[in-house]
């Protein structure tokens, strides 16, 4: 029988005319237990969105085991390691999508917050269920074993480009017709628009592949190699607000779709995807000479896919070594890595491996994959700057650092100082591993911060300001996440995703931080952490659950996974000198070598470097740092 992390009562479908008491809601919409708070009256209507629509399809979704008898394999002969699309899947966040713990918590919080609230979470988590009808109650409670498979093979391999294009292939054009005759067009991108063919075909990019031992079409589509598909589902708007004039988000009218579709009329949720699409990776491409994002293919890095399913030479099918079938040198690799450290070993620790198809090598390889992405996705620099040391981040990656949805992800820098005898003398950003408490005063942490404005406060019970309520929230408190490169502050503001209590300059894609250096100190140790789920977040999602269980099951499965223990992107270490500005050599003494640094370092410091040079600090190297060395002559 399946064992399914949802629900106690979940066979109680709430409405906003009758709410069921057994799920701990009171029949006046007021939830139970402290603190009160009025559930939003909303309806399917309020969370329509273009694309194909529930139960349409003609034939059904199968489940993705039946991909596994060709697309699950090892080794050759030779045992030289085949890349198997099935098994990279299995390991992933994406196979998994539904039976994630954080996400079937946040999934009740969301239904508790607004009527019908995890519609919209359905459609991006479980696709394959939306689709064929199973998504009300909006709890989960409905699906059936093959709807927790998440993001499946066949809705991937089935999905079709919603924007004409002549380069798609013709059977996409009657089903954008029908659907544009439905008035279900445009859908793209973001808000899991999809559409998806209505018959069972395998839609790819590969366009060499001579047959398909099931006898089901095979149809070429460049629409699977382009990072536009992914905006299906990383681009996230909530369709409960509208957006006034002056930049502030108001709730509209209930039982009623939003009265443009726009999603950037919408309270942007996240923008993953349009932080890509106004990025160089984008627009141009980047290329790294260290192969940093992995693969055979390590040029260009232009689309998602490139970083998140890097190509290498292998098989596609189980008779890869048998005509008309071979060893290929682009096969994507179908492990869909990201930022979530944690969420795959508790699944596996909660579901076995019967039911998620996962084991403990699994796990680890993606743990693995995990923290090689995560340290590829930054750089570091460091200086001291006579009493102060400047540490600069820079983001190399295709989006914000860190970007999705502000789930308690955030990143920080640690620095801890040392003294002659390696004590440790002073530490800024100190994080307890015992208890997951983060010491922010003294640092610099990477986040994005939501909240609820007085009028969502008025009408819900919830104190106005911060909180982690993810349908409710209307308003960004903060977000100083690292743009990616590229980034200008008017794309950004265009897609909803400018900078908030936080400044970036047009192209700047790192962020400086000066630490005092105290007394004392002769080296110092500066890491860069991430983590995906702060204590904070994952305590929210225990304590605000009045629905059922899955609260208390995603944090215990926290605890037992480590807490979402931090992971080191970068780490550097720097010797220091005695605390003299303008002595650029750290040679104790402020003289002509020092000078002639700075007139050789004349200009601007070549972006995204730190110049020695720049005795200020402010990337220029001038007359300002030519006259800081001469005020500061001697030993």
């Amino acid at each position: 029988m399946h064992r399914s992390l949802v629900l106690d009562n979940s066979s109680c479908l709430l409405s906003s005319i009758a709410l069921c008491a057994s799920v701990g809601l009171l029949s006046d919409g007021a939830i139970a237990g402290p603190p009160a708070q009025t559930q939003l009256p909303t309806t399917l209507h309020d969370y329509f969105e273009p694309g194909t629509q529930e139960s349409t399809l003609i034939e059904p979704m199968l489940t993705s085991n039946s991909c596994s008898f060709c697309h699950q394999f090892t080794r050759d002969g030779n045992d030289n390691e085949i890349v198997a699309p099935y098994d990279n899947w299995r390991m992933s966040m994406m196979a998994q999508a539904a039976r994630d713990p954080v996400w079937l918590a946040s999934l009740a919080i969301a239904n508790q917050d607004a009527d019908f609230g995890g519609d919209t979470c359905i459609r991006c988590h479980a696709p394959a269920a939306w689709l064929s009808g199973r998504s009300v109650p909006t709890d989960a409670s409905a699906f059936v074993t093959e709807d927790w498979e998440g993001v499946t093979c066949h809705f991937c391999h089935r999905i079709v480009d919603p924007v004409a294009d002549k380069s798609n292939p013709p059977e996409d054009e009657p089903i954008l017709a029908a659907l544009a005759a439905d008035g279900l067009l445009p859908a793209a991108p973001g808000n899991s628009r999809f559409v998806v063919d209505p018959i069972d075909v395998r839609r790819g990019p590969l366009d060499d592949v001579p047959m398909n031992l099931h006898g089901v079409p095979i149809i070429v589509s460049p629409f699977h190699y382009e990072g536009n598909l992914c905006g299906t589902c990383h681009d996230v708007s909530n369709a409960l607000y509208t957006r006034n004039v002056d930049g502030t988000y108001a709730l509209n009218s209930f039982d009623a779709e939003h009265p443009t579709l726009d999603p950037h009329e919408m309270m942007p949720e996240q923008r993953t995807f349009s932080e890509w699409k106004n990025s160089t990776f984008a627009n141009g491409g980047v290329f790294f000479p260290d192969g940093r994002f992995g693969g055979d293919d390590t040029g260009l890095m232009e689309s998602c896919q490139d970083c998140h399913m890097p190509k290498h030479s292998g098989g596609a099918c189980f008779a890869w070594d048998s005509p008309p079938f071979f060893i290929r040198p682009d096969v994507a690799e179908h492990s869909f890595v990201g930022a979530n450290t944690w969420a795959i070993g508790a699944v596996y620790e909660y579901y076995g491996k019967s039911e998620s198809g996962l084991t403990q090598e699994a796990v680890e390889i993606n743990r693995a994959r995990t923290q090689i992405m995560l340290r590829n996705a930054s750089d570091m620099q460091i200086l001291q700057l006579g009493p102060q040391l400047k540490t600069r981040v820079i983001n190399v990656g295709g989006h914000k650092l860190p970007t999705g949805y502000p789930e308690g992800r955030r990143m920080w820098l640690n620095v801890r100082f040392f003294d002659t005898g390696a004590n440790l003398i002073a530490e800024n950003g100190a994080y307890d591993f015992g208890s997951a408490t983060l010491h922010t005063d003294d640092t610099k942490v990477y986040e994005s911060t939501f909240g609820i404005d007085s009028a969502v406060a008025a009408a819900t019970g919830i104190p106005e300001g911060p909180t982690f309520h993810l349908v409710l929230n209307n308003i960004i408190v903060k977000d100083n996440r690292i743009p990616p490169m590229g980034f200008t502050n008017a794309a950004f503001q265009a897609i909803r995703a400018a900078p908030v209590a936080a400044s970036y300059a047009d192209n700047q894609h790192w962020d400086d931080t000066l630490f005092a250096i105290p007394k004392g100190a002769v080296e110092a140790v500066v890491t860069l952490y991430y983590q995906t789920t702060s204590r904070e977040y994952i305590e929210f999602l225990r304590d605000a659950n009045t629905t059922n269980s899955a609260g208390q099951t995603a944090y215990d499965l926290w605890v037992s996974q480590g807490m979402s223990a931090p992971v080191d992107m970068d780490i550097m270490y720097v010797k220091l000198a005695a605390p003299r500005l303008g002595d650029i050599n750290h040679d104790s003494i402020v003289n002509i070598t020092d000078l002639l640094a700075v007139i050789s370092g004349w200009g601007q410091c070549p972006p995204p470097n730190i110049c020695a040079s720049d005795v200020n600090g402010d990337n220029l190297t001038n007359i300002a740092d030519l006259l800081t060395v001469i005020s500061n002559w001697g030993a």
